[in-house]
């Protein structure tokens, strides 16, 4: 279904605001939970969302050493995410022992490979080599060695990560922003009907929709837009 590729980012501040959220969003079924709110509410938000039975995207983004990330997938998988993030950038043998960790569970370990609020130029200024493109897909193929066959990735890196890896990778996709929506702090982005079709299988979208006067409203509009035509409705 359309409605499971929208992953909404619920970048809240309490319990209260994340409470009307969810109810206003009743179709939304993946809701993304970050460090601004894993650290401000922790499990009780987690508590509610599985009390409205939508499904925990995890992001957290874990970087460390290998034995220490390992610790840290086995703490969250009692809390059932769908999905976790790990840095691709953290190696090989971090990379790996997530995906031990998580072997055997529901839960997908989501490699990030580069950031999408960062350029080119900000990552030469940070000593890399290599462009954006080159870098997301040198640390896809590691994960992939690895373990991890799902990878965080800007839109406009769908297309290479395609082309090399066909389906063998599930593309999870932030940066995502309506033609009408401000870019904010993304730099690489794209409108929810280009990004799907590229080939994304996940569209993560935030203050698009949490921010918009009227949510629901905004998450219906972006799923119309994603939703296929049947042939009656193209005329």
């Amino acid at each position: 279904m359309s409605k499971d590729r929208i992953i909404t980012a619920l970048d809240v501040n309490n319990l209260e605001e994340a409470g009307g959220l969810l109810d206003a969003l009743d179709e939304a079924r993946i809701f993304k939970v970050g460090l601004q709110a894993w650290l401000r509410m922790g499990p009780g938000l987690t508590e509610q969302l599985h009390l409205r039975r939508k499904e925990l995207f995890l992001d957290l983004k874990f970087k460390d050493i290998p034995n220490t990330v390992a610790a840290a997938v086995r703490a969250v998988l009692p809390l059932a995410p769908r999905f976790m993030t790990v840095h691709l950038s953290g190696g090989g043998e971090m990379i790996r022992a997530a995906a031990d960790a998580a072997a055997g569970s529901s839960s997908v370990i989501l490699g990030v490979t580069v950031l999408t609020s960062l350029s080119d130029a900000d990552l030469a200024a940070m000593g890399g080599g290599m462009s954006a493109a080159d870098t997301v897909l040198r640390l896809s193929e590691l994960g992939l060695k690895n373990g991890v066959t799902a990878v965080v990735c800007s839109p406009r890196e769908i297309a290479p990560l395609r082309k090399q890896f066909g389906r063998d990778l599930t593309l999870v996709t932030p940066g995502i922003r309506p033609a009408e929506a401000a870019k904010g702090d993304q730099k690489r982005t794209m409108t929810p009907e280009e990004a799907v079709a590229a080939g994304a299988d996940y569209l993560v979208i935030g203050r698009p929709i949490t921010r918009a006067q009227d949510p629901g409203l905004a998450f219906r509009r972006i799923l119309n837009a994603i939703t296929p035509k049947r042939p009656h409705e193209l005329r």
